[in-house]
């Protein structure tokens, strides 16, 4: 088992740098194009040679801003436009609002259908009996 490990981590490493580079956008991947990069990592592979030379010099990698970077790696975006970053639904004062207006919306609901219930019930039988009972002409 020892001896295959060896054999299947260079394995893992070329499929992980080729599907990578494969999903990388043109604008991200550095020194070579893109179609280039996917033969090296995979003519050079079994060498290690092409997937770590795509993880090092091949894409542009980002800060740990997790943001699109520039160049320079700073997290920002080209062009001086922010980037907006993720916000967890309990930090998301938008969804927050969302989740009061719709328990309020549910505490209402069921008050609305009690007021139409609590109207007269139409009694069918009190007025057949009523009829009966009056003279006719």
């Amino acid at each position: 088992m020892l001896r295959i490990l060896p054999l299947l981590l260079v394995l893992a490493l070329t499929i992980y740098a080729f599907i990578d580079c494969l999903n990388t956008p043109e604008e991200d991947v550095r020194v070579l194009p893109k179609p280039v990069w996917a033969l090296v990592i995979l003519l050079l592979g079994t060498a290690l040679i092409g997937p770590v030379a795509w993880l090092i010099a091949g894409k542009v990698r980002h800060g740990a801003g997790g943001g699109a970077g520039a160049e320079d790696g700073s997290p920002r975006p080209r062009g001086g436009q922010r980037r907006q970053r993720f916000v967890a639904p309990d930090d998301n004062p938008d969804f927050l609002k969302s989740l009061g207006d719709e328990t309020r919306r549910k505490r209402e609901e069921p008050q609305e259908k009690d007021d139409l219930g609590k109207q007269e019930p139409r009694d069918d039988k009190r007025e057949r009996d009523e009829d009966k009972d009056s003279p006719e002409s």
